[in-house]
């Protein structure tokens, strides 16, 4: 990809009518992000419909919610959310939940445009995968730091690593 899908890229809030695109975006961007973390059997039951049952409860979030689509060609490629904090020990009042793009857009700006549309320049904080290099550098490009905090989080029926960056 180039940067000339950059200025093509559409990133608008999610609707009711996204359902069943972000199911199978999000699908494939886990298969993508998670194939080197959790076992092939537990990705094997992970299906664009079960994660279109999920969307179906998100996208209907109230608004201290941001929920953002990246669409190219009126196809959605990458997506974005962001809230209140849910952790007790917060060590900031918003939280990045999630931000994901399908591989064939890594490297294009589109992730930047969805990080921008979610969280703008506010401090926020985030988990992420602690063997998740690419998005590592993603965030510390974003002024992120670690701050030393870790946890297992069940994925899937199994277990990943998570580290906490800050900003």
């Amino acid at each position: 990809m180039s940067t000339e899908v950059v200025a093509q890229v559409v990133v608008r809030p999610i609707r009711d009518s996204d359902v069943e695109a972000l199911g199978r975006v999000h699908a494939t961007c886990w298969h993508e992000t998670y194939d080197h973390l959790i076992s092939k059997a537990a990705l094997e039951n992970l299906s664009p419909r079960r994660m279109a049952e999920l969307w179906s409860h998100m996208a209907s979030r109230g608004e201290e919610y941001r929920q953002f689509a990246a669409l190219v060609d009126g196809e959605i490629v990458g997506f974005v959310g962001s809230g209140p904090a849910r952790d007790e020990d917060a060590p900031r009042e918003r939280e990045l939940n999630f931000i994901y793009v399908l591989d064939a857009y890594h490297g294009t700006g589109i992730g930047k445009k969805l990080f921008d549309a979610a969280v703008g320049d506010e401090a926020v904080y985030l988990w992420v995968a602690a063997d998740n290099p690419r998005a590592h550098r993603f965030y510390e490009r974003n002024g992120f730091a670690l701050d030393g905090a870790t946890q297992r989080q069940p994925f899937l029926g199994e277990e990943i690593d998570e580290v906490r960056f800050v900003r």
